[in-house]
């Protein structure tokens, strides 16, 4: 099997979707010789931020001299990058190698895996076979069911903040959403939190005190911010000082997160020197999350695709660009709350550029903009990524603007290319 035909079969059992449910995964691991046993884990969950969290532990991880897998869902431009070694995706070659193993063996199977279940047998297989210390796995959806829970004690388990997303799977409240995502937590790992809503965490921490999990929670009202500039921004916490490459008061409160993960992995042991942990927390890379493309006018572009990601895009917004005209460029999938998010997006919003992202599940841009209109705001509808991205361009060179991305990840890597940027 070359690496297209790995593609071409992944891609083929595409359609199977979610299945929640961990008995697919545990037969095909079983079969691939349970490549999670010896394996050391940072298990994260949540519905915003746990993608940032796995990037800012995995960069530490490396700094401080560890061998470290990364696997993240979804991919901004290639396939590959949904599992990383020490910050390097997984060659053709390799990816094609184990597809090609894996694939007689999902075969035989009574019940097919998902195309999700069978790429966390591969990044585990991977991580496994390339030696590594330790591998951070972020959820795909939920926790409890969540194929990445097959893992059975992680060094140190952490659930990001929690909104309402995939409510139709995972419960119609945040609080049976939590329930879902505290199924990571094992007996006796530590647990660390996101400081959120005080129901929340009373979910998480009647799961901690079940399971005689160690309950830390991140103190995200402490930090003394020292400067912000649209290049990145520094602060404190605990004590010790960062720089942070990662624009936003969201992602302040995501490393504060991954530095009370630190802590709990100090105390099982990890060798994690303070200027190691500064110099990984300096080094992250994170594509996609209000991250700045272009500066002539300046083009942020952002995945958020939820009404808790929007409020953090315009505050954003608001914060950084205060006296420039809001150009967004929307596009969004029809399966999320499209309505909520574009009534938070809308307060920050002065013109709207409407596209559909490349999935089958988009919202058609004219169907977008029929959702706008009731705002009376100005509407272009395009026919194509590239042609948004043009439009949104000379609407706010002509205006003194800027341009925002905003409402789905499945657009950020083709918004990206159209600057030239992989």
């Amino acid at each position: 099997m070359d690496y297209k035909e790995a593609l071409e079969y992944i891609n083929g059992v595409s359609w199977l979707g979610s299945r929640p449910g961990l008995e697919r995964v545990r037969e095909l691991l079983e079969k691939l010789g349970r490549p999670q046993d010896g394996l050391k884990f940072i298990h994260i969950a949540g519905t915003n931020g746990k993608g940032s969290c796995a990037a800012l532990l995995s960069s530490v991880m490396k700094c401080c001299g560890y061998k470290t897998g990364l696997f993240t869902s979804p991919y901004l431009f290639r396939f590959n990058e949904r599992m990383q070694i020490n910050g390097k995706q997984i060659e053709d070659e390799a990816l094609a190698d184990i597809v090609g193993r894996i694939q007689p063996q999902a075969e035989a199977m009574e019940q097919h895996p998902t195309e999700f279940e069978m790429m966390t047998a591969a990044a585990l297989l991977w991580f496994k076979e390339q030696n590594c210390d330790i591998a951070v796995l972020e959820t795909g959806l939920g926790g409890r069911l969540d194929a990445t829970n097959v893992i059975e004690s992680p060094e140190v388990s952490v659930i990001m903040n929690i909104g309402l997303d995939h409510t139709e799977i995972l419960g119609d409240t945040l609080e049976k959403i939590a329930a879902e995502k505290a199924g990571i937590i094992k007996s006796g790992c530590p647990c660390v939190l996101y400081q959120q809503q005080e129901s929340v965490m009373d979910v998480i921490r009647a799961r901690c005190r079940e399971l005689g999990a160690k309950l830390s929670i991140a103190d995200l009202s402490g930090r003394a911010k020292e400067f912000d500039s649209i290049y990145g921004q520094s602060f404190s916490y605990k004590g010790e000082h960062y720089a942070l490459p990662l624009l936003g008061e969201h992602q302040l409160k995501n490393a504060a997160v991954a530095l009370e993960a630190v802590e709990r992995l100090r105390e099982k042991g990890w060798k994690l020197e303070q200027n190691d942990v500064e110099h990984g927390i300096y080094a992250v890379s994170w594509p996609g999350r209000f991250e700045i493309i272009h500066d002539d006018p300046i083009f942020v572009v952002d995945g958020g695709h939820n009404p808790q990601c929007a409020e953090t895009v315009a505050e954003n917004l608001e914060n950084y660009f205060p006296g420039l005209r809001h150009v967004l460029l929307v596009g969004m999938l029809a399966d999320k709350d499209c309505r909520g998010t574009l009534e938070v997006l809308n307060r920050a919003a002065d013109e709207y550029v409407c596209i559909a992202p490349e999935s089958g599940r988009a919202l058609p841009a004219d169907e977008l903009a029929k959702l706008l209109k009731k705002y009376g705001k100005k509407l272009t509808v395009c026919s194509s990524i590239k042609e948004g991205v043009s439009a949104a361009i000379d609407a706010a060179r002509g205006n003194t603007g800027m341009v925002c991305a905003v409402g789905s990840l499945y657009s950020v890597g083709p918004i990206r290319a159209c600057f030239d940027l992989h």
